[in-house]
């Protein structure tokens, strides 16, 4: 009976031990976190500093995202021998010159991506990889400093596509106006006299107008994680019908060194670019009887960061 006694309390002081020293590493933990939180805190405003010094600011980020199957005598589908894939990537850069009196901001985005479904069993069905989404965007805004938050600025903005129908069409802002900076992060171009310049080529119908440009862009970098959202709106003078807008958006946590977790996603409203799609099926079509529906995409994947 002794002995039975003996090696209970053994075991009951054996759990006390441990629970104590649970408990004292959890504060040893908790202590740890809050120095670790404190410099993280002189970190970030350092580097808070030393994105306010004068010079150049460059960065790149990218998105690829994709999948490939195959399926073979699978007869649970309606096309039991097919081969199926998608691949998009989602490229950003920026390269921007911040000094006393001025600045200058340049940036470029790339999204592009294609789809295959090849039946085998169709002769004529394609097996090749056809371009889903195809997105190019660049912009230069220049602006000469009235103080810490305005400045008189000028902007180039171009937007079409890469792969297919280079500059068919093509958009080109141009203007002058104002920016206002509220935050380092957040840069808002209000440009009342902007002229948007549009290319094309054959019968599409596309016609170039005389607005307002308001572009309102936001970049942030919070701990892994970093936001990208852009918004560029035209406001035509001569009726909403030659008006559009794009917003696209973009986030990527890292995980690894360089290499992270990317989603980007974007919005897009042209009734002069849903007018010409119509106008392939019915060339009485007009701006009245065709509907301005809302244009997406989004792309989930790796992301790489090169800072």
């Amino acid at each position: 009976m002794k002995r039975i006694l003996l090696f209970m309390l053994l075991i009951l002081g054996t759990s006390l031990s441990e629970a104590q020293t649970k408990e004292e590493l959890e504060a040893l933990k908790a202590e740890k976190q809050d120095s670790i939180d404190a410099l993280t805190s002189k970190v970030d405003a350092l580097q808070a500093e030393i994105d306010a010094l004068p010079g150049w600011r460059l960065r790149a980020t990218g998105t690829i995202g994709g999948s490939v199957s195959g399926f073979n005598n699978w007869y649970a589908k309606d096309k039991p021998n097919a081969s199926v894939g998608n691949f998009g990537v989602n490229v950003f850069g920026f390269a921007d010159l911040i000094e006393d009196k001025f600045f200058w901001k340049n940036a470029m985005n790339i999204n592009i991506g294609w789809v295959k479904f090849d039946d085998r069993d169709d002769d004529t069905d394609s097996d090749n990889y056809e371009v889903a989404n195809d997105i190019f965007n660049l912009s230069s805004l220049y602006g000469r400093k009235l103080s810490d938050k305005f400045a008189i600025s000028g902007l180039m903005e171009y937007r079409s596509t890469l792969v297919n129908n280079f500059n068919n069409p093509g958009f080109l802002d141009l203007g002058v106006g104002g920016t206002w900076t509220p935050l380092s992060e957040l840069v808002v171009v209000i440009h009342p006299a902007n002229y948007n310049f549009v290319f094309s080529d054959g019968d599409s119908q596309y016609d170039s107008s005389f607005g307002a440009k308001v572009v309102a862009d936001y970049t942030k970098k919070f701990g892994g994680l970093n936001v990208k959202s852009n918004l560029s709106v035209f406001l035509s003078y001569e009726g909403s019908e030659l008006s559009n807008y794009t917003w696209t958006n973009s986030f990527s946590y890292t995980i690894w060194k360089s290499l992270g977790i990317g989603f980007d996603f974007g919005l897009r409203k042209n009734h002069q670019e849903a007018l010409n799609f119509a106008l392939t099926d019915d060339p009485d079509a007009t701006f009245d009887t065709v509907d301005n529906d809302l244009q997406s995409f989004w792309l989930l994947g790796l992301n790489i960061n090169l800072d």
